[in-house]
């Protein structure tokens, strides 16, 4: 029985890691399949459609700072801050 069982032992491991090896690869090609790329064949019809993906230099407001009117809200917002917080920022133009 112990015989048995230490030779079936490493194949079932290893029957296991392929299989969560392929399942790992099959998930993160569905990851990669998500993101449109320009010369895909279905880029040009949500492009067309006004969908476009890339959201640079757009402005989000997140839903916390919008009061019931869903006007952005006027008071005080509390702050996190941490330790080397107390420190001057920098700017390009400071000669320090």
């Amino acid at each position: 029985m112990t015989s048995l069982l230490s030779q079936i032992l490493p194949i079932l491991y290893g029957a296991c890691f392929i299989l969560l090896l392929w399942q790992a690869f099959r998930v993160m090609g569905q990851g990669f399949r998500a993101v449109p790329r320009p010369g895909d064949p279905g880029a040009a019809a949500t492009e067309a459609a006004g969908v476009v993906g890339d959201r640079t230099g757009r402005l989000t407001i997140h839903p916390e700072l919008l009061d019931a009117d869903g006007q952005l809200t006027q008071e005080d917002l509390l702050t996190v801050r941490f330790s080397g917080d107390n420190e001057q920022p920098a700017f390009p133009a400071d000669p320090n």
